[in-house]
């Protein structure tokens, strides 16, 4: 299977604290890859990696056999842990930030998910709720017709009936042999949706295989989180 994404050798430290220890994998194109882990383990770290905002890194990351920089971020997709958009931005001020932003943003796919969540184009930021601020900058991050979709805990403050449309979103309108990379804590509800499970921590990563192999050996994500960190959830 092609791989998408190729990390050798890489680690990353915040002065003497170090999060990630020498690791090497590749994520295959065409997959939903679900990044779990307990907090603080390094999950958000490597998306910052994988996205460019974090460069003063040791190892060699590749995304589409180019080294992080401008080419790769117009292909990767982001959608952070924390917001990006100021208070005052209102809906439509937001997608027209976008579609100025990304020559891959689809303006009327924006405006169709908009209606679909029920959002009014002209609320404010803050006057917005934290869940309906996370359907918002979910919405952006999928507008755009990329290679490769990160998205940290996009679904932690979403209610059951919009984390379902946004999942079939998700699944029905990426590009096709696009690339998700989705950290969640959410693992029993999440596990049918993914390919591959990428689990991390103790700066290394403990497991990474395809669901359908784990499945056919008894075994459920749910179970192995619960192995692997034994002492967490």
């Amino acid at each position: 299977m092609n791989s998408l994404v190729s990390i050798k050798n890489l680690s990353k430290s915040y002065g003497s604290l170090q999060v990630l220890e020498n690791i090497s994998l590749e994520l295959a194109a065409g997959q939903i890859i679900g990044l779990m882990g307990p907090n603080g383990c390094g999950k958000t770290s490597l998306m910052k990696i994988l996205t460019g905002m974090i460069n003063d890194y040791s190892g060699e990351v590749l995304i589409a056999g180019r080294s992080i920089g401008a080419y790769t971020k117009s292909i990767v997709a982001y959608l952070p842990d924390k917001s990006f958009l100021s208070p005052w931005m209102d809906c439509k001020g937001a997608i027209g930030l976008f579609a100025d932003f990304h020559a891959n943003f689809d303006v009327k796919k924006a405006y169709d998910m908009l209606a679909a969540l029920q959002l009014n184009p002209k609320q404010k930021v803050k006057a917005m709720s934290k869940g309906m601020q996370e359907k918002l900058l979910l919405l952006l991050v999928m507008c755009r017709s990329a290679q490769f979709y990160v998205l940290d805990e996009p679904l932690g403050g979403v209610d059951p009936s919009a984390r379902q449309y946004i999942m079939d979103t998700i699944l029905g309108n990426r590009p096709q042999d696009s690339t998700i990379l989705l950290s969640t804590h959410m693992i029993y509800d999440m596990e049918q949706v993914f390919d591959a499970a990428l689990m991390i921590g103790r700066k290394q990563v403990l497991l990474y295989d395809t669901v359908a192999h784990l499945q056919a050996q008894g075994k459920t994500l749910d179970s192995l989180f619960k192995e692997v960190f034994p002492y967490v959830g």
